[in-house]
């Protein structure tokens, strides 16, 4: 009797400490973007010390259960590649600057960490569903704080902090352009919920206007890149509706969707909207096009130079002032392309190897698409691939992917869309049991099951 009193407290801790681990992924996860978007020193160290303590919160969890379970990810592989990568180019010297390679891996690591954590613990649809809401009320919440500080800005972050080398403040971010990226990857999570079949009509419709106020303040922060990339996520969208011959109501709610955002732009964004997206030209502390371009034509020239392994992880920075060909006040610390100095730093093999976790990403979250609309491990899988595409379209233009918070959010929605179906309530996988697989149309073919690896 005692030994099992004793198993079952045993489990019920390790249920508590499962789920304080997968509310602290996220919490950690949107802790980021309130820290300026975790790019000083003390915010990275947060960043970086958060997730090994909860890898080690993780790893009591497995003692309190007496088992060691890992459930696999197709993304593992890809990460696992580019981390041997780094230390190659620490081991052979190969970076240019091994301090800010070690600094830059640690960063890595930590989203390695959470994405990892993310995979072991979100594994059934209600806790998808929970943080859905959780990501939309912090979403909706930025907005709005957003929307008050443009109206009333003194130029400080929060209306205390001053930056220390200027920006164009949005939110809590000091570019407003990170603050678009922020919103590129959490807009799809109301905006697919309204769009499915799994809540009621009221919460849909307020998932909508959520989704619209979202986006609006992309366009309303002057972000080029941003209003580029929202609008390549809708059109993602209106292309799978199309393709998968949604009804009326579906079309209704991407119409009254739109018309909200529009409403929104018309009321507040008024002439600096219209000014912003009809100039190319440099304003407040943004670096111009003609600089763009250069820093595009000497990232090239890097790039040529050692074209197999690049400079070293976080090298940039460092190495630039070699190839600039053109003089500017600002610190060109990033090469404002994430694709270009992933060339740069890693070479064609750390290119190579993210090119293989984007596709390892994309082709097993569009294998649970087929009914996103009634399913939740559709659903998530859907605004995963529009927010990582959204964002993936901003960097071709923009330094997102450098930007710890937003990085961190990236490879942690990579990681869910790329991850198995989320476990159904018993009494659902019975009835799916039930159906005798004649009667199934090829639509409702069920998704492959991927287990779990017990040691």
């Amino acid at each position: 009797m005692d030994s099992s009193n004793t198993d079952i407290r045993r489990k019920q801790r390790a249920t508590q400490v499962g789920s304080v681990l997968l509310y602290g992924i996220f919490g950690l996860l949107l802790f980021g973007p309130l820290a300026f978007g975790a790019v000083e020193p003390w915010s990275i160290f947060l960043m970086e010390a958060g997730s090994a303590v909860l890898f080690l919160l993780w790893i009591a969890k497995q003692v309190l259960e007496d088992e060691l379970k890992v459930r696999w990810n197709p993304v593992f592989a890809p990460m696992a590649a580019f981390g041997l990568l780094v230390i190659v180019q620490l081991v052979f010297r190969v970076t240019a600057y091994p301090h800010d390679t070690v600094s830059l891996a640690l960063q890595y690591f930590s989203y390695a960490l959470l994405c990892f954590l993310a995979a072991q613990s979100l594994i059934r649809g209600s806790q998808a569903r929970i943080l859905a809401v959780v990501f939309s009320v912090y979403g909706v919440a930025l907005a709005g704080f957003a929307l008050i500080q443009g109206i009333s800005s003194n130029g400080r972050l929060y209306w205390v902090r001053q930056p220390r080398m200027g920006g164009w403040i949005y939110g809590p971010y000091v570019n407003h352009n990170h603050y678009a990226g922020l919103m590129e990857m959490l807009v799809p999570i109301p905006l697919v919920l309204s769009l499915t079949r799994m809540a009621s009509t009221k919460t849909r419709a307020t998932a909508a206007a959520v989704a619209a106020l979202m986006a609006g303040t992309i366009f309303l922060s002057g972000s080029r890149g941003g209003m580029l990339a929202i609008i390549a996520e809708f059109i993602i969208l209106g292309v799978l509706l199309l393709k998968q011959r949604r009804g009326l109501r579906t079309a209704i709610g991407v119409g009254l969707f739109v018309t909200i955002v529009a409403g929104l732009l018309i009321w507040v964004g008024g002439s600096e909207l219209s000014r912003r997206i009809a100039t190319v030209s440099s304003s407040r502390a943004e670096i111009s096009a003609d600089i763009r371009t250069g820093i595009n034509r000497d990232g090239l020239r890097m790039f040529l130079k050692r074209p197999v392994l690049g400079w070293g992880l976080g090298a940039f920075p460092a190495v630039y002032p070699q190839f600039r060909t053109f003089y500017t006040n600002f610190f060109i610390n990033e090469a404002h392309n994430d694709f270009l100095q992933l060339l740069i730093e890693m070479g064609l093999l750390g290119f190579g190897t993210m090119a293989w976790f984007l596709v390892v990403a994309y082709r097993n979250a569009s294998r649970k698409l087929t009914n996103w609309a009634v399913e939740m491990s559709g659903a998530a899988a859907l605004a995963c691939m529009l927010g990582i595409s959204g964002i993936l379209v901003h960097s071709f233009v923009d330094f997102n992917l450098q930007i710890p918070a937003n990085a961190a959010l990236f490879y942690v929605l990579c990681t869910i869309g790329a991850g198995m179906p989320f476990a159904q309530p018993a009494r659902k996988r019975r009835a799916v049991r039930s159906k005798p697989p004649e009667e199934l149309l090829p639509s409702q073919e069920p998704v492959p099951q991927q287990t779990a690896t017990n040691f």
